[in-house]
């Protein structure tokens, strides 16, 4: 028979789980927009998408580490300090069930992953470098950005 602090347990988990696909599906980085000129009308709307991921790819690579020591020492600090806080919570909602102990590593865990999970996310995004050489890398193929969304 499954203890209150197993069940606890299993739900923490559940909801990481669910809370991981979620964040990684509905939060994807901004695409640039780009204005329907007279070379998008003859290269159509496939090519330019593939034209657009190319520049974002080569954006990435040759900007790689502006701002990526930042994002990457942010999620280091903030799964560290997440581990913290949910150890904290853990303990005081493991100590009501009779297992401070196990409640605190709970926390711990649930705190550290949800602070990785957001750095993730964070570091797929596009920097304003980044932005930047896609903007040049599509106006020297022949697309005007109007903006990114």
């Amino acid at each position: 028979m499954a203890t209150r602090y197993q069940n606890a347990m299993r739900n923490l988990v559940k909801t990481l789980a669910v809370g991981g696909t979620l964040l990684t599906l509905g939060c994807s980085s901004a695409r640039p927009v780009v204005y329907p000129n007279e070379h998008f009308q003859v290269v159509g709307e496939r090519t330019a998408k593939d034209d657009i991921d190319a520049c974002i790819e080569r954006a990435k690579d040759y900007v790689e580490g502006v701002g990526a020591g930042d994002v990457a020492k942010e999620t280091a600090v903030g799964g560290a300090a997440g581990a913290a806080v949910g150890a904290a919570a853990g303990a005081a909602g493991g100590a009501a069930f009779g297992n401070a102990g196990g409640g605190a590593a709970a926390g711990a865990a649930g705190g550290a992953v949800t602070a990785l999970l957001r750095g993730a996310y964070r570091s797929g995004q596009i920097t304003p470098a980044q932005q930047g050489f896609v903007n040049r890398c599509l106006a020297e193929k022949g697309y005007e950005v109007i903006g990114w969304q």
